[in-house]
């Protein structure tokens, strides 16, 4: 890019005229079936209504975590965005839900009550929303079905976790996946679920301090090392939290994959930097420095607004990092905004326009 990266000060909140994406929010039905009932076994998530506007999310019986309604109600999400500026939330369901250790079937079966609720916000408010799917990744012939059926739908792409099961992402059981997705135009979204070695780490909220970026770092590595970004260079991905450790740990990537091309180069003989730039991250890196070290590592193009709203580990008041930031106005602008309907492939379209009002 031809931007310049820096301004004198940081810019206040952009005015409502300027197109401010959150392309990482999640969003639940109110209620839906009970699962156990539906499908003959447990393990899935139920919604426990206990008192107004709030709800306690359970695995079967066990807790699992509270929620509030704007986790489910479109008017109190719009309520809490328009507060800080931000006129787009990209949906999609809490990965909890991917339930891709359940019968494929079934799994199918959740995965389009899930999307049917998405697409029916997004058509109900087309100005302020966006959709992504959820797949049953544990039977890729299902998950081409429905991400067929996504993108009829009007969603933009899908949401996926950074595994599936025993399969890391450069399983050749999922590239049939990835595949219809460059050929759809459909945008993929990876992020963290079942966090990787999470006995070893009962203490401390760990499994999402340490395991969620192991996570992306491990999905980053699959597709690179797999060679499936280099196989499908029009697959659009973005992943989330910063991308996890993969910039900061590039160095010893990069330094692995030349001393022990034995382990490292045996599905892809490209150096890992060469992908630098070919990806997205979200900007949910809670550090100015981090963040400015992603920017120029992987591109002020690249770098896309995320939160993780509404939970709390999320950033709380969307924007105020990149905000915060002493870029060009310009490159604010591509970060809040202008990346994501990139990624989303949005740029050119006329959804774009209605997104702008």
């Amino acid at each position: 890019m031809s931007l310049s990266l820096h301004s004198a000060a940081a810019s206040p909140l952009p005015s409502s005229s300027s197109l401010v994406i959150d392309i990482h929010t999640h969003i639940l039905p109110e209620r839906w079936p009970d699962l156990r009932e539906r499908y003959g076994y447990g393990g899935f998530i139920r919604l426990e209504h206990h008192k107004p506007c709030c709800a306690r999310m359970m695995q079967d019986d066990k807790f699992f975590r509270e929620i509030q309604d704007n986790c489910w109600d479109p008017e109190v999400r719009m309520r809490e965005y328009d507060q800080v500026g931000v006129q787009v939330q990209v949906l999609s369901t809490v990965p909890v839900m991917f339930s891709y250790w359940a019968k494929p079937l079934d799994a199918l079966d959740l995965s389009q009550l899930l999307n049917d609720h998405i697409a029916d916000v997004v058509r109900r408010y087309p100005r302020r929303f966006v959709g992504l799917g959820t797949l049953p990744m544990q039977a890729p012939d299902l998950a081409v079905r429905e991400l067929e059926r996504c993108m009829k739908m009007g969603l933009a792409g899908i949401q996926i976790g950074t595994h599936v099961n025993d399969w890391n992402l450069d399983a050749p059981e999922l590239f049939e996946v990835f595949t219809a997705a460059q050929e759809l135009g459909a945008c993929v979204f990876v992020h963290p679920w079942d966090m990787m070695a999470q006995q070893k780490m009962p203490k401390y909220w760990l499994p999402w301090l340490v395991g969620m970026p192991a996570e992306s770092t491990l999905a980053l590595c699959s597709l690179v090392f797999g060679g499936v970004l280099e196989r499908l260079p029009r697959l659009r991905v973005a992943v989330a939290h910063g991308g996890g450790t993969f910039a900061s740990t590039i160095g010893r990537i990069e330094h692995g994959f030349k001393v022990r091309p034995d382990l490292c180069a045996v599905d892809n003989n490209v150096n890992p930097r060469a992908y630098l730039g070919r990806f997205w991250v979200d900007s949910l890196v809670h550090d100015p420095l981090m963040l400015d070290f992603l920017v120029k590592t992987l591109g002020p193009d690249k770098i896309v607004l995320g939160t993780d709203y509404p939970f709390p580990l999320g950033e709380l008041t969307p924007g105020e990092l990149i905000q915060s930031m002493a870029y060009a106005p310009e490159v604010k602008a591509r970060m809040l905004g202008q990346n994501a309907l990139d990624w989303l492939g949005l740029a050119d379209s006329h959804l774009a326009g209605i997104l702008a009002g």
